[in-house]
């Protein structure tokens, strides 16, 4: 399925725009609503002081950040009821070629940020690449949700991590899927960052 009108309404984003939890942690894990949270590695964690994201040596194998969000939402789909509608917001500031021009009536705006809001079924997440990409690397969405709030991904512009807020049962799930780099996480906590 191809990704995603435009809603008639950012009302659907409000649980974001008008939560109380602190802006670095909402835009890396999501409102504070949840019983559990993740990270979802997509290069392992800093190992020294002041290392850079650029001196990590990844396999040749490794999976593209886009790869690795998609197989974790396909995994969070058993967490949800409504499946057949779900949210993405894209940030403005990623070089999504295909993406429309912002419209007022679609953006989701938050200190530092604007986001271009979307509605789709979960698995539209399959064709973010084919529709916003030019055959370069794609940066996952910066916010994904269901309609029923089950649970929220999140991927900020600059960590090397999404954070997900869900169940505890559905962070578990993820935690054990064998082809993900997933840790707990407490989002009030720092967390490890590249400089």
């Amino acid at each position: 399925m191809r990704l995603l009108a435009r809603p008639a309404e950012l009302s659907v984003a409000r649980w974001i725009t008008g939560s109380a939890t602190p802006f670095d942690q909402l835009v890396m894990f999501g409102p504070d609503v949840f019983d559990a949270s993740a990270r979802l590695r997509f290069v392992p964690d800093p190992v020294a002081p002041g290392q850079q994201e650029a001196d990590v040596e990844l396999p040749d194998d490794h999976l593209p950040d886009l790869v690795q969000a998609q197989i974790a939402l396909h995994r969070l789909e058993a967490f949800t009821a409504t499946p057949d509608v779900c949210y993405f917001c894209f940030w403005e500031g990623d070089h999504y070629v295909g993406l429309p021009p912002p419209r007022s009536d679609s953006l989701v705006v938050l200190p530092h940020r604007r986001y271009v809001l979307f509605r789709g079924t979960l698995d539209s997440i399959d064709t973010v690449a084919e529709d916003f990409g030019s055959g370069s690397p794609v940066d996952p969405p910066a916010f994904v949700w269901p309609a029923d709030h089950r649970w929220c991904f999140a991927c900020d512009v600059d960590p090397h991590w999404a954070g997900v807020g869900a169940e505890q049962a559905a962070v578990d799930a993820l935690v054990a899927h064998h082809d993900l780099d997933v840790v707990p996480a407490r989002p009030a906590d720092p967390q490890p960052l590249y400089y």
